[in-house]
């Protein structure tokens, strides 16, 4: 803390270690901002860029890079000016009647939340400039809070981050990425945040690309002229036209389901059914005939028809609106002039094609010139997305929305379709928000039983018309995801929505592979689209669902189909090792924060700083406080069940979460569960086969005092991919109630190895220490022992009880394994280590999570390595990081997400030096925000054993080598003592027997 008028100098080494990897950019992305209270510092504008650039790369005198023609940084964030140290000051200053300000209304605070570039909202951003043919670097950045969900797209020219080609990326709290352009396109052109909330309240600016008097960069295409005949149209669409919900077999509107909500119509409800517009296909321009969907389009649903493309080739999409309001098409990933831009900003030039009329015709020219091919480490087909962008929330909203793909030269057929590929599925996640269509009105009056009754701000009303779907269906109504076994699938995935639009999309029962990795889990966000491979190797029924807790219980859930198609499923082959687990469901009383002492010393209330903790950790008569009834998985030595498996010191760090399971490909899994809870529950896992997989949508639930045996194969699909780490992190869970059972506790990290990694404990041989990490707001609200603790905590009846308006709040606790605080303790290595960090993510639209190391940088792989401090974690998605601990001390590890830091979601790891001065090891926070040693030694870091020899701390080889002597030294003590035991036997034989002087050993020696 540096006080006000005082200084201070801070020296930062940037060391090789810290330096961008082969693949990375040439300048990485970093940032500096002031940390006494990191949000409130951040929110008061304390923030600032800091590049750091490969060897070479700047010129030694002026500084300025010699690599590119022109660098840009732009920082997306909602600035928050609730947050502000100057709140006080700005209503008193700015506002025409001070007093009468109530800063917890909600209006008010609605007013101070800044969706800004740099600062600057609603095309306020001085434009950046370049020419057209230079190389252009932007260094982007997100800052924030739970709702910095940022899709960045630049409108006009396509960019590389991170080896991958596209014209959209995201951006969350403390997320940097270093994007590479060639500029080609001239004109000016928008950058805006895609996300609906902040696209409406102005997170939008403009660059601009001038000729400059050169030539434009060959741009030329000779492919092929790929016509398309589209039209606007206002349909019909039932989100869910079976029905009932295929999971359940229920009636949609059944009273007291959760799709009651979404399907039952009533006087002021409009139900499953809805005016919506939709882009459809005709076989030529005189949109008189449609063109016929085929049996493998028939999963499309609200989507358009896809548009393909190869490099060097031409589109000319024809679009006639059909519909009632104006329209338009615009698309990712391709190249367009001014003439067929469809963007809706005013930038000087006359654009017919951003504004079609009803009943016009409008033909747009796209080309793909190579500078928008995929690169070389793209799979041969991008995923993109066209919409109407005349108002883009509400067109997008109405149901205009559909798939693109650019792909490499010779990738496609002559029909169009991929080779080397049998199956092509195109999946848009999204709410589609019905209060936001232009057809709102209408459905109020057609399907509502009193329109006029309609209230359009009522909570549940609004609740009722946010369709939770994938293209438009919901609980599992879509049609025509089938496949045969063993067939080459190919997955193009979208989002489009709002900050609510995150989603965790999971395929149950096979694995994919994305950019070389092993996955079942993706994130998606909108605006954002991605290709992934699949070749299911077992028939059966699965799943396919947004694994977002809210989004999977309200609708975004589907089937897909592995037929047999005349294959045999693959015989059963020998597994190599069966690794058995004996684990229990047992209930415990969990504390989140035995110690109190971080938030305590935390918050600086001198600096006038907050006890933002208190809602959390404190018992009072309407807040239950850190002390919980749960259930979790523990581990058992036998069948017997009657001796907990004592964790060793390297898995203290695990706390609320089930043991550690390893296993190699080709091994075999064998888990015996017991359950000794009082409700049933099972367990089931991500990324491994589990046995008759495909042959039960539900995982068989164990009932209380029973055992149940599950198995687990792990096939190659299910190890590390070609470019992934060693070892890869999956996750198990009961799923006898996804949401209820997760919040109750019941969750376990599953690492699967190449084979050879595993020593004969079952551990990994090839690094020093490895670690797992959780990331979860912990919804008591949601746990099945809600109740139980109103009852023992707050000693009321929960059939009586009425919360206060800040319970449930204070039940939502933002752990890291089950903790919050700092009370995370056990993440201790040495100097000089490997690491491995194993990043879990799971739970609801809160659960955007930037984990942030301090001091140290670490590397994670897609296709190949970058460089890091901050990995983003969202629900469904889990990671290997690399950490090489070369700085010793103890450090802060956290959630970079404000109101996470503020919930506690910190603690602190520590790197012990290899060295006689040892780094005191103290796992409370430093007070008033700076590193302050402890005062007593370590007792032993968890997952490496210590000697203390005269004072000095030998690391691993060292207690080899004192063991070594210790043992010389003591034959050599031995053999003096026999020598000693002789002479006096002697002695006595003469008869001229001496006293025996007492003497010292030679300690000196030692």
């Amino acid at each position: 803390m540096v006080p006000p008028g005082k200084n201070y100098t801070y020296v930062w080494p940037v060391r090789e270690e810290y330096a961008p990897t082969p693949a990375d950019a040439n300048c990485l992305t970093w940032v500096y901002h002031s940390h006494i209270d990191a949000p409130k510092d951040i929110c008061s504008g304390l923030i600032g860029p800091l590049l750091v650039c490969k060897k070479g790369i700047l010129n030694p005198y002026s500084g300025a890079r010699m690599d590119v023609d022109r660098e840009f940084v732009i920082m997306f964030t909602l600035v928050d000016e609730n947050q502000s140290w100057y709140l006080d000051e700005n209503i008193q200053h700015f506002c025409t009647e001070p007093s009468s300000v109530n800063k917890d209304d909600a209006v008010f605070q609605r007013s101070n939340k800044m969706h800004a570039l740099n600062g600057f909202l609603f095309g306020n951003l001085p434009e950046p400039q370049a020419c057209v043919g230079e190389s252009v670097s932007w260094h982007l950045f997100g800052m924030g809070n739970e709702i910095d969900i940022h899709s960045i797209y630049f409108y006009g020219n396509t960019f590389v981050s991170r080896g991958h080609r596209t014209d959209v990326v995201n951006l969350f709290p403390a997320t940097f990425l270093t994007a590479d352009m060639l500029v080609e396109n001239p004109g000016r052109w928008m950058i805006t945040c895609q996300v609906s909330d902040h696209l409406q309240a102005g997170m939008l600016g403009q660059y601009s690309v001038d000729s400059c008097k050169r030539d434009a960069p060959h741009t030329e295409v000779h492919g092929q002229h790929r016509r398309y005949f589209i039209a606007a149209e206002k349909v019909l669409w039932n989100y869910a036209p079976l029905g009932y919900d295929r999971f359940s077999g229920q009636p949609l509107n059944a009273s007291g389901s959760e799709a009651s909500v979404y399907f039952t119509r009533g006087e002021n409800r409009i139900g499953g059914t809805y005016w919506k517009a939709q882009y459809v296909e005709y076989v030529d321009a005189t949109f008189k005939q449609r063109k016929r969907r085929t049996e493998a389009e028939a999963h499309l649903g609200i989507l358009g028809p896809v548009i393909r493309a190869e490099v060097g080739d031409t589109l000319l999409v024809t679009f006639a609106n059909k519909a009632d309001r104006a329209y338009s098409i615009l698309p990712h990933g391709v190249f367009y002039d001014k003439a067929s831009d469809a963007a809706p900003n005013a930038d000087g030039f006359v654009k017919p094609g951003a504004h079609v009329k009803p009943g016009q015709t409008f033909t747009y020219r796209w080309t793909v010139p190579k500078s928008v091919s995929p690169t070389a480490g793209d799979p041969p087909c991008l995923s993109y997305l066209y919409f109407s962008a005349v108002d883009p929330i509400k067109d997008t909203s109405s149901g205009l929305v559909g798939p693109l793909l650019v792909c490499k030269k010779g990738v496609l057929s002559a029909d169009g379709t991929q080779k080397g590929v049998d199956r092509e599925f195109h999946l848009l996640f999204t709410v589609f928000d019905e209060n936001l269509s232009r057809y709102l009105d209408e459905n109020i009056q057609k399907f509502s039983w009193r329109p006029f009754s309609v209230d359009r701000e009522d909570k549940d009303f609004v609740k009722s018309n946010r369709m939770h779907a994938i293209n438009g269906y919901m609980y599992g109504n879509q049609p025509g995801l089938s496949m045969c076994q063993r067939d080459r699938v190919s997955w193009h995935l979208m989002g489009m929505g709002t900050d609510t639009d995150m989603h965790g999309v999971y395929f149950q029962g096979n694995t994919l592979l994305l950019r070389g990795a092993h996955r079942d889990s993706l994130a998606l966000f909108p605006h954002v689209s991605t290709t992934t491979f699949m070749q299911p190797d077992h028939a059966g029924l699965f799943r396919v669902f947004c694994s977002t807790l809210g989004h999977f219980s309200k609708g975004m859930n589907q089937m897909y189909e592995v037929g047999s198609c005349g294959m045999k499923d693959p015989a059963e082959q020998p597994y190599g090792m069966m690794r058995t687990f004996y684990i229990a469901a047992e209930e415990v009383e969990w504390d989140y924060a035995p110690n109190k002492n971080w938030e305590f010393e935390k918050q600086h209330l001198d600096a006038g700083g907050e006890r933002h903790g208190d809602i959390f950790m404190n018992h009072t008569e309407n807040w239950i406080g850190s002390q919980y009834k749960k259930v979790v998985y523990r581990e058992y030595t036998n069948g017997e069940f009657v001796e907990i498996k004592a964790r060793p010191p390297q898995e203290e760090h695990l706390e609320l979460l089930g043991p550690m399971i390893h296993a190699e490909v080709g091994d075999s899994i064998l888990i015996i569960f017991k359950n000794k809870a009082e409700r049933p529950y099972s367990i089931w896992a991500h990324g491994v086969e589990a046995v008759d997989s495909g042959k039960q949508l539900q995982v068989p639930a164990t009932k209380p005092g029973e055992i149940r045996t599950y198995r687990w194969n792990v096939p190659k699909r299910s190890g590390p991919g070609p470019s992934d780490p060693n070892c890869i992190p999956w996750l198990y869970y009961s799923t006898v109630d996804f949401v209820k059972d997760m919040y109750s506790g019941l969750m376990g990290p599953l690492i699967t190895c190449r084979e050879g990694v595993l020593n004969d404990k079952g551990r990994r041989s090839d690094v020093d220490h490895e670690f797992v990490l959780l990331f979860l707001v912990f919804n008591e609200n949601e746990s099945w022992y809600l109740g139980d603790n109103i009852k023992k905590y707050l000693n009321k009846d929960p059939r009586d009880f009425r919360p206060a308006d800040d319970f449930e709040e204070s039940n939502r606790m933002h752990a890291i394994n089950g903790k919050i605080f700092g009370n995370l303790h056990g993440l201790v290595m040495n100097e000089d280590s490997m690491t491995n960090w194993y990043l879990l993510g799971l739970g609801s639209e809160v659960d955007i999570h930037t984990v942030h190391y301090h001091a140290e940088s670490f590397l994670f792989k897609i296709d190949t390595s970058y460089r890091e401090d901050v990995y983003d974690l969202f629900p469904g998605t889990f990671q290997t990081i690399e950490l090489f601990a070369d700085h010793p001390g103890t450090w802060l590890l956290h959630c970079h997400v404000s109101d996470h830091i503020h919930a506690g979601m910190e603690t602190t790891y520590t790197v012990l030096r290899n060295t006689d001065n040892m780094v005191p090891y103290s796992t409370k926070p430093p007070s008033r925000g700076r590193s302050s040693p402890a005062t007593e030694p370590p007792k032993g870091p968890p997952g490496q054993e210590h000697l203390y020899f005269f004072g000095k701390q030998l690391g691993p080889r060292g207690a080899k080598a004192a063991l070594v002597i210790l043992f010389l030294l003591g034959l050599l003590l031995l053999g003096l003592s026999l020598a000693l035991l002789l002479r006096l036997r002697s002695e006595r034989q003469r008869g001229a027997y001496r006293e025996v002087q007492t003497c010292a050993l030679p300690t000196e020696a030692l």
